[in-house]
């Protein structure tokens, strides 16, 4: 018998743990003003080594869960979040996660 969906806990998902504890927090509304906006801070952010894990465990969450807000605000909150995401937000987070796996970081580079 194969199960090959892991449990929702912050052992499976440590990187999204941490981001969800950092960034989807009581305070989310008055630091970021929404989540979408938490999750595109943390991309600008973030160095490409926590952003990459991050962004695949969110998609690996919504593989799980579905896009219904029930189940991945379940999901969420046993990861640490603090922030309930509504039926349009759950696309705009995960549009923005999808956006900081293309990322490719050649910033440094720029006008120096």
């Amino acid at each position: 018998m194969t199960n090959s969906k892991p449990e929702i806990n912050a052992a499976n998902f440590p990187e999204l743990h941490t981001f969800l504890r950092g960034y989807f927090h009581e305070d989310v509304t008055d630091e970021y003003g929404t989540a979408p906006e938490a999750a595109d801070q943390f991309c600008e952010d973030a160095e490409t080594d926590e952003r990459i894990p991050v962004a695949q465990q969110w998609q690996q969450l919504i593989e799980l869960t579905g896009t219904e807000p029930a189940p991945l605000n379940a999901a969420l909150k046993k990861l640490g979040s603090a922030v309930r995401l509504n039926e349009e937000e759950i696309p705009q987070v995960t549009a923005i996660f999808a956006r900081c796996l293309a990322v490719k970081p050649h910033r440094r580079v720029a006008n120096e």
